[in-house]
């Protein structure tokens, strides 16, 4: 499909890294690449990010915690970041006990409607452990430079940390349109379905957990 197609945007959005071969081939075409499968960074991160820097070709996250990073980075001098700050819901059980826990229970994530894996790899926090692994190849940083904080209301999606203290956050409504949006059209934007968000209907913003995975 890659290789007969015309198409200027390739939307990777399937399960598992199965379609590197795709990937590599979209990226020597140096189409933009809007990718929503982070196993594609988890197992062959290096040689991605080598081969998009050598042929000149964009790849804009979809997640959207990596895309909130990328829209914290845009326009900074790379050298003057301290950190990136991951967010996390926390999943089903960040309040409850694990005892006489069903596989409904797993699967009711409290803020994100997912398929069955992502939703398990959420309960459990594997899933921001492949984030981690995925954000520092997408912006080529040293896992001491990537902290996780809970974040139960998923109104924040992400940070950066500037050495001179200084935080930048990307803050919306918890919709996967606005990513998806964004990685379709950056670095232009465009009016959306999605609602605004209210910051005066906001009530809190908790901060319940840091360095989930210490270097």
């Amino acid at each position: 499909m890659v290789e007969s197609g015309s198409a200027d945007i390739l939307v990777s959005a399937f399960a598992t890294s199965v379609g590197i071969f795709g990937i590599l081939k979209a990226i020597r075409k140096r189409m933009r690449i809007c990718l929503a499968t982070k196993e594609i960074l988890v197992s062959f991160g290096e040689i991605v990010m080598e081969q998009v820097k050598r042929y000149k070709a964009e790849l804009l996250p979809v997640d959207s915690e990596h895309s909130a990073i990328y829209q914290c980075l845009e326009g900074r001098n790379k050298k003057d970041l301290a950190r990136i700050i991951l967010t996390a819901s926390g999943g089903p059980f960040l309040n409850r006990s694990l005892k006489n826990v069903t596989k409904n229970d797993v699967l009711k994530h409290p803020v994100w409607k997912m398929g069955s894996k992502i939703t398990v790899d959420s309960a459990t926090m594997m899933n921001k452990g492949l984030e981690v692994i995925e954000a520092s190849r997408l912006f080529d940083l040293p896992p001491k430079k990537i902290d996780v904080l809970i974040h139960p209301e998923a109104i924040c999606h992400s940070l950066v940390q500037f050495k001179d203290g200084t935080c930048l956050a990307q803050l919306s409504v918890p919709d996967m349109k606005l990513p998806i949006q964004y990685a379709l059209t950056a670095p232009n934007r465009f009016n959306s379905l999605v609602p605004s968000l209210d910051l005066a209907r906001v009530k809190k913003f908790s901060n319940l957990i840091t360095d989930v995975f210490p270097a």
